[in-house]
């Protein structure tokens, strides 16, 4: 089975990074771009197996069986570095240090390749640090960037990167990949992927964990009890309690595994008392740990808020009478109720505002309740 056969509904893309393995239009750099849930970085990590798969003939590279290409979709190569971050922003430091590993020549492979799958969440300081790295790069190194769209990322380096421009699959797309790779049952994964509006991760999840459906039908059922303002507040209230429950749902066993693994490199028991010369390690873990939830609450906000907008959009559609199918299909009747009550330019406003309280919780330094205590005020 070839790496490629993961980017459903992405042939477009899958045939132009063949052609470049197959050593068609390669370049040292490559800006792979698409929207939340397209698979950015599965098509970086496809064409890294591709770039460095032990097939002779180039056009059977990306072949999925290798050696090569097994650890590096497995990310344990090691000419293949993965460059992901759980915290607000990639540290200069860590840029840093990827221009130092770039110099190295492969080890195995024909190349050394950089995946940075965050390259949105670096500062203009920071990014600048790879500029000369980017533009003057050793003969067989490839940086590969992910970010949502071109205009996240420098201009300086846009300009010398190839772009990959990915789409969000169908959700059809979506739900043959669930039940080919997780063993989804077909029911389910079709109704995960609508749910999550083609987006492979949240789709995933949604087909593993009922508790994350529940929560989400919970969301998108807040505009049917909004009736003044005591109801906004709660309902922001309880908006920020789901934010907090999906993000301690991903990151309370993983913290309690760090400590655990760091405890254990340091040959301590967990509950031993801690050295003073050792107590330094422990709390820039737990500092780590701490941006890291920062993130998880601001990545779980905006999803949770995404799920809202999906409830408007379904009464924009109703209202305006398209005939397209709709997110919610479960609350059709109460959709239809709450679309006859109201008009298309109170449901887009309602929309905007959402979407404005989206940007401000990435953008600023707004109180996360605070803000959603705003907008639902504005929902109303």
């Amino acid at each position: 089975m070839s790496v490629f056969d993961e980017l459903r509904g992405q042939d477009a893309v899958a045939a132009q990074l063949r052609r470049a393995a197959a050593g068609e239009g390669m370049t040292h750099a490559w800006l792979f771009t698409g929207p939340p849930g397209s698979g950015r970085s599965n098509a970086a990590k496809a064409f890294a197996a591709a770039l460095n798969c032990e097939q002779p003939d180039p056009a059977l590279r990306g072949c999925g069986e290798c050696h090569a290409c097994r650890t590096i979709v497995g990310e344990t190569h090691p000419d293949v570095q993965h460059v992901r971050t759980d915290k607000v922003t990639i540290a200069i430091d860590e840029a840093r240090e990827l221009v130092a590993t770039a110099g190295n020549h492969p080890s195995s492979g024909r190349w050394r390749i950089i995946i940075v799958e965050d390259a949105d969440r670096m500062a203009e300081r920071t990014t600048n640090v790879l500029l000369k790295a980017i533009e003057e790069p050793t003969a067989r190194t490839v940086w590969m960037l992910c970010a949502p769209s071109p205009a996240d990322v420098l201009v300086t380096i846009r300009s010398r990167c190839r772009s990959v421009a990915l789409r969000l699959p169908s959700a059809e797309d979506v739900a043959e990949l669930l039940v080919r790779r997780d063993g989804v049952e077909p029911a389910l994964a079709a109704s995960a992927a609508r749910l999550a509006q083609s987006h492979v991760g949240i789709a995933r999840r949604l087909a593993r964990d009922a508790g994350a459906r529940e929560r989400r039908l919970e969301t998108v059922r807040f505009p049917l009890g909004l009736k003044g303002i005591t109801s906004a507040v709660l309902m922001a209230e309880r908006l920020m309690s789901i934010a907090g429950d999906e993000a301690d749902s991903s990151n309370t066993e993983r913290d309690a595994a760090e400590r655990q693994a760091l405890l254990s490199s340091l040959g301590l028991e967990d509950g031993a008392p801690i050295p003073p010369a050792l107590r330094g390690q422990l709390k820039r873990l737990e500092e780590d740990q701490k941006r890291r939830a920062k993130r998880s609450i601001t990545d779980s906000l905006d999803r949770t808020l995404t799920d809202l907008i999906s409830f408007y959009r379904d009464v924009l559609l109703l209202q305006v009478g398209t005939g397209e199918s709709l997110v919610n299909e479960e609350l059709r009747s109460e959709l239809e109720g709450f679309a006859a009550a109201g008009t298309p330019e109170t449901t887009l406003a309602r929309i905007d505002a959402i979407n404005l309280t989206r940007r401000r919780l990435v953008t600023s330094n707004v109180a996360p309740l605070l803000a959603l205590e705003g907008m639902a005020a504005g929902l109303v």
